[in-house]
């Protein structure tokens, strides 16, 4: 693990402090008093080279900060399936069916967040089909149109959620299926997917 520069620290703290409403790196800059942007933007590169912070190139303020320090090179991730739920209707209160070691660069924040489902059917389709291995961040809430997770009445589902009123509407990514509102009785969130192992030929 290498040792951070103490303006490293100072924005490590404040990118865990603000990460549910990124700031910008001007903003960054003004909270810290730091001298210019560019001198920001060095040390977020150099927390991504020393395994503290993740960033999704295509979005900057969208990151995930790796705990109080980095992930192994592999981690282990349970693999659930979607033919049941475990005994409190979640997927991930069930028995995982194994365990697969990844790499955890390709995850894009902390394995201790991440779970696995083996996906079902072609609902999804093409994006997700059937046998695919679909990484997803543990978490009970989801953005509008984020692909997720879920337990709707006891069925463990992979669906893109549509906000509608007080309404959750399921939808699928292959059109011969209808969307459908979401159950009143018990819908659950698992997780938001973030990434797709795809054993299709």
């Amino acid at each position: 693990m290498k040792a951070l520069h103490k303006v490293q620290k100072q924005l490590l703290e404040s990118l865990k402090k603000n990460i549910d409403d990124p700031l910008t790196i001007r903003e960054l800059q003004e909270e810290l008093g730091i001298s210019s942007p560019s001198v920001v933007h060095h040390h977020i590169q150099q927390l991504e080279k020393k395994g503290y912070l993740r960033r999704n190139p295509s979005n900057p303020r969208d990151y995930q900060v790796l705990s109080d320090s980095p992930d192994k090179k592999v981690s282990y991730l349970n693999l659930y399936g979607l033919a049941q739920c475990g005994p409190a209707g979640s997927v991930l209160d069930g028995h995982p069916v194994d365990r697969v070691p990844i790499s955890s660069k390709i995850l894009g924040f902390s394995a201790a967040d991440a779970f696995m489902v083996k996906a079902r059917g072609d609902s999804m389709s093409p994006r997700i089909n059937e046998g695919d291995l679909v990484i997803a961040k543990k978490t009970n809430t989801a953005n509008n149109s984020d692909i997720v997770v879920c337990v709707n009445d006891r069925d463990a589902l992979i669906k893109r959620i549509k906000k509608q009123g007080d309404n959750i509407i399921l939808t699928s990514i292959n059109q011969k299926y209808d969307p459908f509102i979401a159950s009143t009785d018990y819908f659950k969130i698992e997780g938001v997917v973030k990434s797709v192992l795809s054993y299709s030929i």
